[in-house]
């Protein structure tokens, strides 16, 4: 990761949100030489005995533990023209974001030790935040042969995933699981049958049938959060669930849940914000995987937030050039960017009164941490501070023009938003500021 000089300084009487603490108060916090020194109600900087320490006005404000996107895709190696590791993490911190958890698509694929240490190499060289490979399940992403998963757990590894194709084999994906335990490895699970999904494009329902394009049933997500949830219990292998998109998955992961069953979730702003009309304009922007869904399961996910069974909210930062998108729908690429306008849409939850502040932070920092097994998402006093300023009433439009990703592939272009990331400190670096300091 890129290094810069260490910051020192004093944020006042801002809104404090710790759910690792269970802190919601109003406090001043002193960070010095880069280390999180105090967090007080109020502090008298002359009793500190330290001087050239720059103090900032944070009233009407928040901080928060720096926010954990454990679901992206940076492209590097391969498609540098779409992000880099560098343009992608410059993203993530003016989203807020202090660590990236980034799938293994790439080309080549991240499934040997090799790829894994160039990616950690590269984003010490050039990463604005921390950046947490996520290796390959079976080699190439075929689903066929497993990982040398020691040897990936051992270049830095924190998490397998096959993400962007399913493990369709049963068997394949009881070994992976089995096998991941021994390295404490955590199984991420792209859930989709592609026999049911049968090259759809998206959701089906009468909008794909009013646009005449193919659809992709609900059950196709379902019924692999079912197996997977399955041979969770089986090998006693803990499972997370990416991009949770429809009403059902959400009903089987509270069950699960409910039966003591090692499985956590996440969904990503597009599935609680968008429906399936968003495509009457064929506009590729909206195409992605797993697709956009019907009302009912919007409001599904919600609940599934606001009730704990969706533990994380994740982006799945997908960029794409205009090569991939400016063509027909069905040749389109999936995806979407997702790293710059997260926390706004996630704030809507808030003032939609389904999550409060300290919930919403915790889905963005503290769960996404504590299942990679990192280190980050709360505001621990005397280690290096990981802390992102928020002003969750400021309003303003989302302009993919002015975002730091290389792609453009956003959805949510030209909305009228509220909340917006002032600051985000790394290792106690300031990473990105909107503030005149």
């Amino acid at each position: 990761m890129q290094q810069e000089g260490f910051a020192s300084f004093l944020l006042r009487q801002a809104r404090v949100l710790d759910p690792e603490h269970h802190r919601d108060e109003t406090a001043d916090i002193l960070v010095s030489g880069g280390i999180l020194k105090e967090i007080t109600p109020h502090l008298n900087i002359r009793e500190t005995g330290l001087s050239n320490i720059q103090e900032i006005d944070l009233k009407g404000k928040w901080v928060a533990p720096g926010f954990v996107d454990m679901h992206v895709h940076l492209r590097e190696p391969g498609e540098e023209y779409k992000e880099t590791i560098e343009s992608g993490t410059r993203a993530a911190v003016a989203g807020g974001y202090v660590a990236v958890a980034c799938m293994p698509n790439t080309h080549p694929v991240n499934d040997c030790a090799a790829v894994t240490r160039f990616i950690l190499d590269r984003a010490r060289e050039r990463a604005s935040c921390h950046v947490f490979p996520v290796a390959a399940i079976t080699l190439g992403l075929q689903g066929n042969d497993l990982t040398q998963m020691g040897e990936l757990r051992e270049a830095g590894a924190v998490a397998v995933s096959d993400d962007g194709r399913p493990v369709m084999d049963s068997m394949t994906m009881r070994r992976a699981m089995e096998y991941s335990r021994t390295f404490n490895l955590l199984v991420i699970s792209h859930a989709e049958d592609l026999s049911l999904a049968e090259k759809g494009v998206m959701n089906e329902g009468p909008t794909s049938t009013l646009l005449g394009l193919r659809g992709i049933p609900a059950a196709a997500e379902e019924v692999m959060i079912a197996r997977d949830i399955l041979l969770s219990q089986l090998t006693g292998a803990p499972v997370h669930i990416a991009h949770v998109s429809t009403e059902g998955s959400v009903s089987l992961i509270r069950n699960a849940k409910n039966l003591g069953i090692q499985v956590t979730a996440e969904t990503a702003p597009q599935y609680f914000t968008l429906t399936d009309d968003a495509l009457m304009e064929f506009n590729t922007v909206f195409k992605v995987n797993p697709p956009i869904r019907r009302l009912r399961d919007v409001e599904a996910i919600k609940r599934g937030l606001a009730d704990g069974t969706l533990d994380a909210i994740a982006t799945d930062h997908a960029p794409h050039s205009s090569l991939e998108k400016d063509t027909e729908f069905e040749y389109a690429a999936n995806g979407v960017i997702g790293l710059e306008s997260a926390l706004p849409l996630a704030l809507g939850l808030v003032r939609e009164g389904i999550l409060s502040p300290l919930e919403t932070v915790a889905k963005l920092s503290r769960n996404p941490a504590r299942i990679l097994g990192i280190p980050l998402g709360s505001l621990e006093t005397g280690k290096p501070a990981h802390l992102t300023v928020i002003d969750p009433e400021a309003a303003h439009v989302l302009d993919a023009e002015t975002f730091q990703s290389k792609s453009r592939n956003c959805p949510f272009h030209g909305w009228k938003v509220q909340g917006q990331v002032l600051m985000t400190v790394v290792d106690g670096r300031i990473a990105f500021t909107r503030l005149n300091l």
